[in-house]
């Protein structure tokens, strides 16, 4: 308890848990949808965009989040765009838009003399040197998230599972399908901050993977989503400060032994 205590005594700490929290939490919503549309590798793609996006911004000397959001949100569309393509499958359009970010972004980097970046914060995050400015930035940005999502919430269930069968009853495919994109985009950049382009997709995906293993229904997904990665997110901050790892990727291993364990629940209760 006392260890407790002198983790969260610390200003930086108590800065990653908060955006840790509400980043994860928004990583969750997204994720379900994502996932059981067959669709968890766009935020993957977005990942790499973000890094692109950041790298520029930093060559030119702008606000790497601010200048984000919206290049990966055209982007977001742009695969959209692509996908809709009968020559280029999903994948293929993920594949084009992520790798060309990647490269862009290492490019401008490599060839602009005097830009001292630190590659590996924004493969790998930097969640332990997030400023006053970027907590503020991903509070107000993930309770636009929240709110939005909870009020799209029966329009994206209704995407999720059938695009027909929701424009038919009457729901505005084009409009909730844009929104859930400006959605993902946004908790991909917040996310970069905190897990990286490499394995921020990680809270996307391991929360729904492991709450789908026990539940069934798509609410009682949402919430096991959200709790689970809620709980990995604090579980692993706390770990990589006692053990002196990385943050990211004790998160993530801690996501994949939430979800070995799921698996294993849900085997034990099927036999």
């Amino acid at each position: 308890m006392n260890n407790l205590l002198e983790i969260f005594s610390y200003t930086f700490m108590v800065r990653a848990l908060i955006v840790g929290v509400l980043i994860s939490l928004c990583s969750a919503l997204v994720g379900v949808p994502l996932v059981l549309r067959k669709n968890s590798m766009i935020g993957d793609g977005l990942s790499h965009v973000a890094f692109g996006a950041f790298a520029i911004a930093t060559v030119l000397g702008f606000a790497p989040v601010e200048f984000a959001i919206p290049v990966v949100v055209l982007s977001s569309f742009f695969i959209l765009r692509l996908s809709e393509n009968s020559k280029i499958n999903g994948d293929a359009a993920i594949a084009i838009v992520s790798a060309s970010a990647l490269a862009i972004g290492t490019f401008a980097v490599s060839v602009v003399e005097g830009i001292n970046v630190d590659l590996n914060s924004y493969l790998f995050g930097s969640i332990l040197s997030l400023g006053e400015s970027d907590v503020l930035i991903s509070i107000i940005l993930s309770i636009a998230v929240l709110a939005l999502y909870i009020l799209s919430y029966h329009k994206i269930f209704a995407l999720t599972f059938d695009q027909k069968f929701a424009q038919s009853i009457g729901v505005r495919v084009g409009l909730y399908n844009a929104i859930f994109a400006v959605l993902c985009s946004v908790v991909v950049v917040l996310g970069m901050r905190l897990m990286g382009a490499l394995l921020i997709s990680s809270l996307i995906i391991f929360p729904t993977l492991s709450g789908s293993q026990i539940f069934k229904t798509f609410k009682s997904v949402v919430i096991s989503g959200v709790f689970i990665s809620s709980i990995s997110f604090v579980l692993g901050l706390v770990i990589s400060y006692l053990c002196s790892t990385p943050t990211s990727s004790t998160i993530v291993l801690v996501n994949l032994a939430v979800f070995l364990l799921a698996k294993l629940l849900s085997s034990i209760k099927n036999t």
